[in-house]
């Protein structure tokens, strides 16, 4: 079942590039969090994806906002992708699809090449108490979440943790 905003979002550990274990409840009441699902390391349009999420980190750190970036690769081809592209956020592996599937984010049949169980391209807001703010999961691989809404969401979560 699709992940609807309004809901608690579904905790995960996962190991990022570094072999280092994640949770999504380590970021709980500290920070708000931007999990970004993404098919495959070295890709082009993922590429460009996390590159432009790379270039605006000072402007998510500044909202209090933890961005993780997710896919099926393993831990040591996300070292590679991440030192290569000169990341400065986390990428996790979820190479047994467990978190990709919870979050129904994840593709029965990827490319013509007939590849199975591949992340979808998705987008998750999780304020710091938990809650999905934001869910946008994408069937096109080559379209990339719409960040001027979810920049909107994270506007409005700033605004309202000032308060």
């Amino acid at each position: 079942m699709p992940i609807q905003t309004g809901q608690t979002a579904p905790d995960f550990s996962l190991f990022d590039s570094a072999k280092n274990k994640v949770s999504l409840a380590d970021f709980r009441e500290k920070s708000n969090v931007l999990l970004l699902f993404f098919p495959q390391a070295f890709t082009s349009v993922c590429t460009k994806e996390l590159c432009a999420v790379r270039d605006e980190i000072g402007r998510y750190q500044n909202d209090h906002v933890q961005v993780l970036g997710i896919s099926v690769d393993s831990v040591f081809t996300l070292a590679k992708f991440k030192e290569e592209q000169h990341y400065n956020y986390p990428l996790l592996s979820d190479f047994n699809k467990e978190v990709s599937t919870m979050y129904d984010a994840l593709y029965s049949s990827f490319t013509d090449m007939g590849m199975k169980g591949v992340s979808k391209r998705a987008a998750f807001l999780i304020d710091k108490k938990g809650i999905v703010q934001y869910a946008e999961v994408l069937e096109n691989a080559g379209m990339v979440p719409d960040f001027t809404q979810i920049d909107r969401k994270i506007g409005e979560l700033t605004d309202s943790e000032a308060v």
